[in-house]
């Protein structure tokens, strides 16, 4: 079955003298025009991935651009114009997405960046956009684990932190004081359960659990940052929070951890001007 909204793995059938068509094992067809391939890279009986719609002329098509959001996920866009239909979402293809006004909670302007939801409209069959975001996520049956590894979308300023989209399923909280790094909306990235209530609310953390988890993390990166200048950080135990910051992106209570075990690993050196990376057993024997 071929599905709009999606990306589908299809057989090239037939070249026609508007390009390509693309078929499934069920005898359903769809057309990839010229401008998406070349005659010289695609021929009969080649498997391509391609992601499906309808363009501006409703027609389905294929196409091998790669779209920013698909069917049934979220996704934090830039509004390319507005009309007497909606709003129109710049996602990556050459029909923009609509946000018909029905699905809006506030009228969107131009250049303005949202959070939506890409569903396939029943009455138009068509992929739209919509704003109403806690429509789609799901509250009761909650499938996580704490310290689960998922990925996150962050959609919202709150009081408390920001609140994301998980998995595009559920919503979740990052709270204030558990950011140790630069967040804003529209981010997407990989962060972990830390607590899931029994009001069913999820906290969520952007960094492992756990002090052997947030250790390992803490001395990778200084790991990575000493070998990117050199081997040598003018940065100690003695520095103020905010360098170590700006420096590791981690607080100074973690940066202690780290250079204290990778001290006792023997991989640097604590000076009183800095840390720097042990490259001899010369060296090593002076951290003995």
């Amino acid at each position: 079955m071929i599905e709009i909204g999606t990306k589908n793995k299809l057989t090239a059938l037939r070249i026609t003298s508007v390009g390509m068509f693309l078929g499934d094992d069920e005898g359903n067809d769809v057309l990839l025009p010229f401008k998406y391939f070349s005659v010289k890279d695609l021929h009969e009986g080649d498997t391509v991935e391609v992601f499906v719609y309808k363009d501006s002329e409703d027609r389905v098509i294929a196409t091998n651009l790669v779209p920013l959001v698909e069917r049934n996920q979220f996704a934090y866009l830039c509004v390319k114009s507005v009309s007497s239909y909606g709003a129109f979402l710049d996602w990556g293809l050459e029909k923009d997405l609509l946000v018909p006004f029905r699905e809006q909670n506030t009228p969107l302007d131009e250049g303005q960046w949202t959070t939506v939801f890409c569903v396939l409209d029943p009455t138009t069959d068509r992929l739209i956009g919509s704003c109403k975001v806690n429509r789609y996520l799901e509250f009761d049956d909650i499938d996580l684990e704490v310290m689960q590894e998922v990925e996150i979308l962050v959609y919202e300023r709150s009081d408390l932190g920001f609140n994301v989209i998980i998995n595009d399923l559920y919503r979740g909280l990052v709270y204030n004081n558990e950011i140790f790094q630069p967040l804003k909306i529209g981010d997407r990235l990989t962060a972990y359960i830390k607590n899931i209530r029994e009001d069913l609310t999820i906290d969520v953390v952007l960094q492992r659990q756990g002090y052997l988890a947030v250790v390992e993390s803490a001395t990778e990166k200084v790991l990575a940052q000493l070998v990117a200048n050199g081997g040598f950080l003018p940065i100690g135990d003695h520095s103020e929070p905010a360098v170590i910051y700006a420096q590791f992106e981690m607080s100074k209570k973690n940066f202690k951890k780290a250079i204290g075990t990778l001290y006792r690993e023997r991989k640097i050196l604590i000076q009183p001007s800095g840390i720097s990376l042990i490259a001899s057993p010369q060296e090593a024997a002076k951290a003995d």
